[in-house]
Formats: structure tokens, sequence, C-alpha cells
């Protein structure tokens, strides 16, 4: 299944795809939440899309597309896990995962605008796939990890370098700012993906082609990083791990390249659609 969430900022109904449109099913009452994964959600909802698929409103075309799903307990973020853009950025192939968190107010749909901090001066992207937990996981060993993998989606880990890597401390300060994690289109079920570790993923700003990278080239695979993952913190249903970025990012250019107000990023991996975000100045609400 392919599960959206369509309507206002804050207001987003659940949905799903099929055959290429978009239908609501808030009558199934629930949001795409820990308590929806968490309890079986999956299969309630592909037992009501079957009872009701010649019933289930369409949703409007240029309708609004929250992320496909409710805020999470947490964005896991792994760091450097492509070695051409480990390369790219100086750094050394870690021995191990680099993890980060990303504040979960970061997250937005995916055509929402990227949102530039104040006193910014770097302001980065990065396409990733991020994958969604299922149910819970705690100690999790890498050969049963996949099991705990509700589906995937496409994830802009957009980051401001010198928050990041300049004003001391960890990377989160860089990562988690309001806008930083636009996800979607959709949630493709894990069932839709044949292979999770072959998908061509992308990036262009201005039409300009930044990243163009496989995960074929992860440094740490899915399995692992969940199993990883799980040895330090209990993931709970919902939670996202966004799996890293190829080379391409404006940190690595020489010189740098960062985002500017009027920019225009569009971002697509196989099998998880294409997102178009417009870079703006921060405003004030």
């Amino acid at each position: 299944m392919l599960l959206i969430r369509h309507g206002q900022l804050n207001k987003e109904k659940p949905g799903i795809i099929l055959g290429g449109k978009q239908y609501d099913v808030s009558a199934i009452n629930e949001d795409y939440n820990e308590q929806f994964f968490g309890t079986d959600g999956l299969r309630r909802l592909s037992r009501f899309v079957e009872e009701n698929k010649n019933n289930l409103p369409e949703v409007k075309s240029g309708t609004r597309l929250g992320a496909p799903i409710a805020r999470p307990s947490k964005i896991v973020c792994i760091g450097l896990n492509y070695s051409d853009h480990a390369k790219e950025t100086n750094a050394t192939p870690p021995p191990e995962p680099v993890i980060f968190m990303k504040s979960t107010t970061a997250l937005v749909g995916p055509n929402d605008d990227i949102m530039i901090p104040r006193n910014s001066k770097k302001t980065d992207w990065e396409v990733e796939l991020a994958l969604v937990i299922g149910k819970k996981a705690s100690y999790v060993e890498e050969s049963e990890a996949l099991q705990y993998v509700a589906g995937y989606c496409l994830h802009n880990d957009v980051s401001e370098r010198e928050f990041q890597i300049e004003r001391s401390g960890t990377w989160d300060k860089g990562k988690g700012c309001d806008t930083f994690a636009p996800m979607g289109p959709w949630l493709a079920t894990a069932d839709e993906i044949p292979d999770p570790h072959k998908l061509r993923l992308w990036l262009n700003v201005n039409d300009k082609k930044m990243q163009d990278g496989n995960t074929s080239n992860l440094i740490f695979n899915i399995p692992f990083l969940v199993a990883y993952t799980s040895q330090f913190m209990t993931l709970l249903p919902g939670d996202v791990i966004s799996t890293g970025t190829p080379a391409g990012v404006g940190l690595g250019m020489k010189p740098n390249v960062y985002l500017q107000p009027g920019d225009v990023v569009q971002l697509g991996i196989d099998y998880l659609g294409e997102a178009r975000q417009n870079v703006k100045a921060y405003v004030v609400s």
C-alpha cells in the first residue's frame, strides 16, 4: 500500500493511493501514528480498503500532502553512510554508524517550503531513504530486523552546516530547525519495495542535478542500522530512521554552494515518488 496524509498543516487526514489516484480513508478514525503502527494498523487499513474500495472518497487534485506519518516519537538519522559523501566532506568513513537526532518539529510535507533559519549562512540539502518502524524494537537481531520495518519514504535531511559543524556541540542543532525534515509524498509499505538496497535517489537545485546515487552504496545496510540503533534506544512504532545521503551536497562542493531564498529543490527515490520544495527566508509567524 501507499499511504498519504492530506489536508492543511496539522489537520491532515489519512489516505491511500490506488491505481494512481488518491483516496481519503479517514473513516477508519485513525491517523498513521504510533498507536496505528503498533496495533497492526496496516492490516486493519488493508481490510478496510478491500471492503470499501468502491466507495472511498477521492482526494481532490492539488490538495496539500503532509508528511505520510503523524509526528513520530523520534527521527533518528545516520551520518556519513555513503563513502562518496564522507570523502567529499573530508570525513573518514566511520567504523560504526554515526547517529544523531532530528527534531520532530522539523517534520513537514513533501512540497512544503524550506525556511532558511534566522542567522543561517549555510543551509544545505540531503536526499535520503527513510524507513518507518512498524513495531517496538529493542535489542533486535540483524537477521530479524526487516520484520520491524513498516515501510519507506523519501526524506530531505535539510542541514545548516555552520550550526552543525562550527557552533560547537553535537550535529543536532544544525539538523532540527523548522521545516528541515520534509517527508513523502507517500509511505510505501515494505512489500511495495523489491529491494531497498537497489534504489536510485537524486536531488536537483534549480533544475541542476546535485545528487544522483543508489542505496546499493550504503556503508551500513538497513537490517544492520535497525539492529544497531535498537541497541542504544527503544524504537517505537512510527519512529523514523533516515539512512544517510550520497555525494553531491553543498558542503562538498568547491566552492561550497548553499540554498538561497528563491531556490527550488526537487528530489526523488525509485518507488517512493518525488517532492518539490521552495526555499524561503525565515519569517516570524
